[in-house]
Parts: C-alpha cells; sequence; structure tokens
C-alpha cells in the first residue's frame, strides 16, 4: 500500500509540472540556480571574507563537481546528473518500501541520489592524471624550446602545438589568440592561462614565465618547477602501487557482505526472515548499508590523486 502511495505522489509531482508547462529538467536547473550563490552586497562579501568559512557537506559536494565538469568543458550535464540524482532518490526510496524496511529509507535515498556525484569525482582522478601527464610533457618541451633558442614564449609555443593534445593544447591555442589577436600585453595573456588548468605547479610556471619577460636571466627557474610533475608522477605511482592492496580488501569486504543477505536466504531461512522482518533485523540491515555507502565515499576521497602544494 505504501508504494502505491508513493507512486500515486511521485505521479501528481509529474501531472502538477505538466499542468504549469514545466520540465523536470527546468525544474531541476532552478533548483541548480538555487544552491548558486547569489549577487550580494559589497558590505555582505566584505564580512565574508573577514569570517570566510570553507564549505562543508553537499554544498562542497556540489561545488567540486562543479569545478570538475567546468574542467573538462561539461559544465551543461550538471542539470542532467541533478535529474539522474532525483530519478535515483525515487528507485532507492521504493526498494526500501520494498523491503517494507522504513529505517533504510533515508540511507538507500540519499546514498542513490549522491552516487552520480561521487562517480564524476571517482572519474575525475583518471582525468585528472592524465591531465598532469599531458602537461608534464607540454611544459617540458615548451621550456626547452624557450631555453634552447632563446626564444619568446610565444615562439616556443608555436614551435611545439602541433605535438601536443588537448585539453592542454586548448589553453596554449587561447594564449596564442590573445596575444596575437585581442592583446600584445604576454604577461597579462600569461596571468589569463591560470584558469584553463586548476593546477598549482602549472600556475606556478606561468608566474616564473612571466618573471622571464622582465628578466630573461630567471629561466634557470623553469626546469625545477617542470620537474616538480615528474616527481609527482612517480609518487603517485608509488602511492597506487600501495592502496591497490587496501582497495582490493575494500572492494572483496564489500563483496562479501552484500552478496551474503541473498545467501543467507538459501543456508538458512530462518536467519534470513529474522534479517529481513524483525525490527533488529531491519535496523542491523541499515547499518550495514549506511557503513558501506559512508566507506565508499571515504575511498574516493583518498583515492584521489596527490597534488603539489606549496
Amino acid at each position: 500500500m505504501t508504494i502505491l502511495v508513493t507512486i500515486a505522489f511521485l505521479m501528481a509531482a509529474g501531472g502538477s509540472l505538466l499542468i504549469l508547462g514545466l520540465s523536470p529538467f527546468t525544474f531541476l536547473e532552478g533548483m541548480a540556480v538555487m544552491l548558486t550563490p547569489k549577487k550580494t552586497s559589497i558590505r555582505s562579501r566584505i564580512r565574508e571574507s573577514k569570517n570566510k568559512k570553507e564549505p562543508k557537506g553537499l554544498k562542497l559536494l556540489f561545488m567540486e563537481v562543479k569545478e570538475i565538469l567546468r574542467l573538462t568543458g561539461k559544465t551543461s550535464m550538471f542539470a542532467t546528473l541533478c535529474v539522474l540524482a532525483m530519478i535515483l532518490f525515487v528507485v532507492g526510496v521504493l526498494m526500501a518500501l520494498t523491503m517494507d524496511n522504513y529505517m533504510l529509507v533515508p540511507v538507500l535515498a540519499i546514498a542513490f541520489f549522491l552516487l552520480p556525484f561521487y562517480y564524476v569525482k571517482f572519474t575525475a582522478g583518471k582525468h585528472k592524471k592524465l591531465m598532469n601527464v599531458e602537461l608534464e610533457t607540454a611544459l617540458s618541451v615548451v621550456t626547452t624550446s624557450y631555453l634552447r633558442n632563446k626564444n619568446t614564449i610565444i615562439r616556443a609555443i608555436e614551435e611545439n602545438l602541433p605535438y601536443l593534445n588537448p585539453p592542454v593544447s586548448e589553453v596554449f591555442k587561447d594564449f596564442l589568440m590573445q596575444t596575437k589577436l585581442i592583446n600584445s600585453n604576454t604577461r597579462e595573456a600569461l596571468s589569463g592561462m591560470k584558469a584553463g588548468i586548476d593546477s598549482l605547479v602549472f600556475h606556478e610556471w606561468v608566474d616564473a614565465v612571466a618573471a622571464c619577460q622582465e628578466d630573461y636571466n630567471l629561466k634557470s627557474t623553469l626546469p625545477p618547477i617542470v620537474a616538480k610533475l615528474s616527481d609527482m608522477r612517480v609518487v603517485g605511482a608509488e602511492l597506487d602501487l600501495l592502496l591497490f592492496e587496501p582497495v582490493k580488501e575494500y572492494i572483496t569486504m564489500m563483496i562479501l557482505l552484500a552478496g551474503s543477505i541473498p545467501l543467507m536466504y538459501f543456508l538458512n531461512k530462518s536467519w534470513y526472515d529474522t534479517l529481513m522482518n524483525t525490527a533488529f533485523g531491519k535496523s542491523l540491515l541499515a547499518i550495514c548499508c549506511t557503513v558501506i555507502f559512508v566507506s565508499l565515499a571515504a575511498v574516493v576521497k583518498h583515492t584521489r590523486p596527490i597534488e603539489y602544494k606549496r
């Protein structure tokens, strides 16, 4: 009966959207706008700058996902992620109601809602590693050309641009377009490159190149900066090797935990009935699901590629 009431509520909500001429995408895009910080007065901005607090929880997660989508050129996918999250939210609620476990409703609803966002964060790690490898190659060849022939940085980038791959090549193309067609101020164009790639090493390299525009003798600072990317790659490979065994053990334990429930049905039905139909069993099942999803979030957080920080 509860499932029928839930389905009726969802159908009523969908019918209300149709009557108002709204689509789910339009509705969730509006929610995304509401989550975006609004413009405030100068006084409130000054107060926020004095008492600046780091975002936490869902706000931090949404900000990280938005930034990842921006860097990968998929900003328009955020509304689709919100729609998918809402669909999975409903699926989680229906699954819990199907099992007649009301304690499991908030657990599955919240966990399924967050799955698309954590998936983006998990896949961003692989993208970040590829970005760092491509960035290491690009900075290495550009720096070598810049130092070898005593060329301008514009000439060095032009020589090596055909050998660079996206998305790094797009940043250097924008730099060349900026210096040739819009503004001849090389330092300003170099400063504008920072927004294209989220990497502290790249930002440091850009600052060093900008300093070389005033004093070419500072060129000796460029190779050590590029070497930091090599150090990050080596340390990252060692860290991946160290994390391989714990992650493998975690996946094995989660499979055993989730697989023991249907296996219990065939081995001992009385235990299965106790787990699924008693208050103690339902609460135990809710705790197990909570542990699975919380630990999954922790694994996603700690398997991100390492970043250089000053």
